[in-house]
C-alpha cells in the first residue's frame, strides 16, 4: 500500500475509523508527523483534535537509534533489553530523559493554546504517520492513559506486524491498514514524506477549532461515555 502524503494516509485511516462509530472521540496526533494524519481523521469524525509530544531517547553511540521515548508530561517508555545492548546505563538514561522531556515541552509550547482538550472519560484515538520502533507510540499511549481516557485506540497507516502486536498490549484497539511483513522505513510508503513544520501544525489546530458542529465539541468538560466501550 502506498500513500500520496500524510493527508491521503489520514483519509484512509478515517475511512476505517468511521466504521467503528465511536461516540464523541478525541483525536490526538503525535507531533510532528502524526498531526496532519490526525487532522484528517478528526475532520472526518467531527472530533476534537489535540497534540501529544513524544521525543525519542537515542542510544549513546547512535542518537538516531531509539532505546525509548518520553512525553512532555514525563511519561516514559524504555526498551530495557535494547537499552542494555546499546550500552545505556541508568545515569545516561536519566540525563537523556531530562533533556528529551524539556525538548518535548518546548515543542508543545510552540502550538500555543491547543495542546489537547481534557481527556477524562473520553474515547481517545492516538494517531501517528507510521510506526518503526514503536517507542514514541508507546510513550504517547501511556501518557493518554494517565489523563483518564475511557478507551484508547492507536491508529497509524503503516508499521511492521510485530510492532502492531506490541502496541495491542498498550491500546484497547489498534488500526493499521498496512501491516507489512517486509517493512523497511515509514518514508518508503509515502510519495511525499516532507518534514512537518510547526506553522503547519498550528494552522491545522486553528482550523480544527473552527470546524462547525456541536458547540459542546470544543468544550474541555469531560463527556460521560456510559457503556459505549
Amino acid at each position: 500500500m502506498q500513500f500520496r502524503d500524510r493527508k491521503d494516509a489520514g483519509r484512509t485511516l478515517a475511512g476505517l475509523l468511521k466504521e467503528r462509530r465511536f461516540e464523541r472521540p478525541v483525536v490526538v496526533g503525535i507531533a510532528r508527523g502524526g498531526v496532519p494524519v490526525a487532522a484528517e481523521v478528526a475532520r472526518a469524525l467531527k472530533a476534537d483534535l489535540g497534540v501529544v509530544a513524544a521525543k525519542k531517547i537515542g542510544a549513546p553511540e547512535d542518537p538516531s537509534f531509539a532505546i525509548g521515548a518520553i512525553t512532555e508530561t514525563g511519561v516514559t517508555f524504555i526498551n530495557g533489553p535494547v537499552a542494555t545492548a546499546a550500552g545505556a546505563d541508568e545515569t545516561y538514561i536519566e540525563t537523556e530523559k531530562a533533556q528529551c522531556m524539556a525538548e518535548a515541552r518546548q515543542l508543545l509550547q510552540l502550538f500555543g493554546a491547543w495542546p489537547r482538550p481534557a481527556l477524562e472519560g473520553r474515547i481517545v484515538i492516538v494517531v501517528d504517520d507510521g510506526v518503526a520502533t514503536g517507542t514514541t507510540a508507546i510513550a504517547a499511549l501511556r501518557a493518554i492513559r494517565t489523563e483518564g481516557a475511557s478507551r484508547v485506540v492507536f491508529a497509524a497507516p503503516v508499521g511492521p506486524p510485530e510492532m502492531m502486536e506490541l502496541l495491542r498490549s498498550e491500546a484497547d484497539e489498534v488500526v493499521c491498514p498496512c501491516s507489512d511483513e517486509e517493512f523497511c522505513t515509514i518514508a518508503c510508503y509515502y510519495d511525499d514524506f516532507s518534514p512537518v513544520s510547526d506553522d503547519e501544525i498550528k494552522r491545522l489546530l486553528v482550523e480544527a477549532a473552527a470546524w462547525p458542529g456541536d458547540p459542546k465539541r470544543l468544550s474541555d468538560e469531560p463527556v460521560d461515555q456510559g457503556s459505549s466501550d
